[in-house]
């Protein structure tokens, strides 16, 4: 049996199974979940580490499974950018298990070698699976949704609109829910950063895909606009969560890295 160790355990998130439920019980801690009731179908949520941005990615999460009105969710697609190794297309990971603090995921293998051989741009290179962008997430989905199979893809040079229709077909299936990694704006001051992440959300919010070429900056534009495409096709609706910067953390008002959380969901 193969499995996806952790590359970034006890730097972007803690190693030991204890810490990692403090922060998501701290997280869940300092906000009330409102009675609106809406299908939710995937998330977008940032990648730092979780001091930084935890709380806005926990958010996405609590929200999926508390609101979701899709109870049987059997597997979840985490879609995030290489950050380490450079790649044309994307990385689909085709291991048997996953690594988190919280005890393994199981990874879909059957239907990551179903879509592998079903698009062109997917394949597996193994050293791109150090990827943290996507593994900052599983402690998470491991969390929240216990019963659920994972499965991975990373992507480099990436053709937006391939990767839609990618995502098109994750949507066709219902027990699917689809997680786009990605950060903001990167190292610009506090009021820079600001002015161009509030590009992006708009951009998200309007789901206007020629805005986020306006000026938005974010490392998982990609997955972002791949999926802003898909969910037009299907009349989904965005909500934005929650802003903030790595300055809330940090005090750090001159390299400030920028972090949301948003829903596609089926009103």
């Amino acid at each position: 049996m193969s499995t996806r160790r952790c590359a970034v355990r006890g730097t972007f998130y803690p190693y030991e199974r204890k810490e990692v439920e403090n922060y998501i019980k701290d997280f869940n801690k300092s906000f009330s979940i409102n009675n609106e009731i809406f299908d939710i179908k995937a998330a977008i949520v940032p990648h730092a580490g979780y001091v930084y941005s935890g709380f806005t990615a926990n958010l996405a999460y609590n929200l999926s499974t508390n609101h979701n009105l899709r109870k049987n969710i059997k597997r979840v697609i985490v879609i995030g950018p290489s950050h380490r190794v450079y790649l044309e297309g994307s990385s689909i990971a085709l291991y048997d298990f996953y690594e988190t603090p919280l005890g393994s995921m199981q990874i879909d293998l059957d239907y990551s070698n179903e879509l592998m051989k079903k698009y062109d741009f997917l394949n597996f290179f193994e050293n791109v699976h150090q990827e943290h962008s996507t593994e900052t997430q599983i402690p998470f989905i491991k969390n929240y949704f216990k019963d659920a199979k994972v499965i991975e893809i990373v992507y480099g040079k990436q053709d937006f609109e391939e990767l839609s229709v990618l995502i098109d077909e994750l949507f066709e299936d219902k027990s699917n829910f689809i997680v786009i990694s990605s950060d903001l704006s990167h190292f610009y001051t506090l009021e820079e950063a600001k002015r161009l992440d509030n590009r992006c959300i708009k951009a998200i919010e309007e789901m206007d895909l020629d805005l986020f070429d306006s000026g938005c900056e974010a490392c998982g534009m990609i997955g972002i606009k791949a999926l802003i495409k898909s969910a037009l096709k299907r009349d989904f609706k965005t909500k934005i969560l929650h802003y903030c910067t790595s300055y809330d953390a940090s005090n750090d008002s001159s390299r400030v890295v920028g972090y949301t959380s948003a829903l596609v969901v089926k009103e």
